[in-house]
This record gives structure tokens, C-alpha cells and sequence, in this order.
């Protein structure tokens, strides 16, 4: 399912079987990634995290140390999960079915929740993703928040729970920040980059998307 000669696996990773690794990633030491886990070209997978089953991550995707990424998480290309950020995907977890006393399955059920991470995210350190959520191309979810809602795009979030703090370029760069929780722009509007100049439009009821050349 890989080339172990196009890629670096550490001593010390367990990588299970059906694993598909794409060529030039590194998988660095005590890394665990479970059975059917499919990782793209040119990634990075930090120390010491976990990768469930049947996850699938896209090219050029940078995980940092101590990440947890549970069963059905989807994540695109050109994603930065920074250190320690947690996955769930159960809305409402129990160890024990009460009915029967016995413990609950921990392999995907009908109520397990898939999450979308859109191409080009960022999520800051330690960070919590809810369950069947998606996180929008190139938002920005600062560092510690807790995300409990859908990310539109170009967006930036942060906070308990995470709100709309204003909208980033694909570069990083903030385009507009709000002083408060939350901001109000009820016309079309430019925003331009003023580290790469890319333009982007606003509508009315503030989403945004990259102008046209």
C-alpha cells in the first residue's frame, strides 16, 4: 500500500495494515495510524499522535505532535493541524449501553459523524473539533477553541465556543478583524491582501470568496 523506499516511517511508528502512505511523507516516532487510513503525497505526521481507521487525509498536509484524528474525519490538501488539537465524532458519547450493561462499541456506528477539514485550513494548538462538522477552504481556527459549529471559508474563529473574528487571505494574512464577537457588513465589499494583494468579495450576507483575476 506504500513505498517504504519514497517515504520515512519512524522506528518507533506503528502503521497498521491497508494503510496507504503517498510518496515523501514522514511519519515520525510513536506515531499510530489505524487499518484502512489513507494519507496523501508530501505530508508530515507529528510525534505522538493518532490517526484512526478509515480517515483520509489529503497532499501537503502538515500534522503536528499529539494530535488525535478519530474515525471519519476528512481532511483535504494543504491542511496545518497544529500540536495537540482533538477530533470527536459522537455527539452524545457513553461508555456503557444502559439497556444491557455492556460496554459500547468504539467502531463507527449510524450516529458517528463525519467532519470535513476543507483544502487549505488551519487549526491552532489545542483546539476541539465537534462532531459533523466542516471547517471551510483556508479558515483560521485560533489556537484553544473550541468548535462546535460549521467554519464558513476565508474565515477566522476563535474562542469558547469559537466565533467569527473576522476573514483571512489563503497567505495567512488577516483581511478584516472585529473588535467584537461579531461584525456587520450589509453591502458588497473588496477586501485586499496587503502582504499578497489577492482580492476577494464580500456579499451581503458576508460570505466571501476570491475575486476573479
Amino acid at each position: 500500500m506504500y513505498d517504504p523506499q519514497s517515504i520515512m516511517i519512524h522506528p518507533t511508528a506503528i502503521i497498521e495494515d491497508h494503510v496507504e502512505i503517498g510518496a515523501r511523507t514522514s511519519i515520525w516516532d510513536n506515531v499510530h495510524i489505524r487499518h484502512h487510513t489513507r494519507i496523501g503525497a508530501d505530508c508530515i505526521i507529528g510525534e505522538k499522535s493518532y490517526v484512526a481507521y478509515d480517515v483520509h487525509i489529503g497532499e501537503k498536509v502538515k500534522i503536528n505532535a499529539f494530535v488525535y484524528i478519530c474515525a471519519q474525519v476528512v481532511i483535504e490538501d494543504w491542511v496545518m493541524i497544529s500540536a495537540g488539537t482533538v477530533f470527536t465524532n459522537d455527539k452524545f458519547p457513553r461508555a456503557v449501553d444502559p439497556s444491557t450493561g455492556q460496554l459500547i462499541t468504539s467502531d463507527p456506528t449510524e450516529e458517528t459523524l463525519t467532519t470535513y477539514v476543507r483544502r487549505g485550513v488551519t487549526i491552532g494548538a489545542q483546539a476541539t473539533i465537534g462532531p459533523g462538522l466542516e471547517i471551510g477552504e483556508f479558515a483560521m481556527v485560533g489556537m484553544g477553541s473550541i468548535v462546535s459549529h460549521n467554519v464558513s471559508p476565508y474565515t477566522l474563529v476563535f474562542g469558547n465556543p469559537a466565533r467569527l473574528k473576522g476573514y483571512v487571505c489563503q497567505c495567512g494574512t488577516p483581511l478584516l478583524t472585529f473588535s467584537r464577537d461579531e461584525g456587520q457588513i450589509n453591502k458588497q465589499t473588496t477586501l485586499s491582501c496587503s502582504n499578497c494583494q489577492l482580492n476577494y468579495i464580500m456579499n451581503p450576507k458576508q460570505q466571501i470568496s476570491l475575486a476573479s483575476a
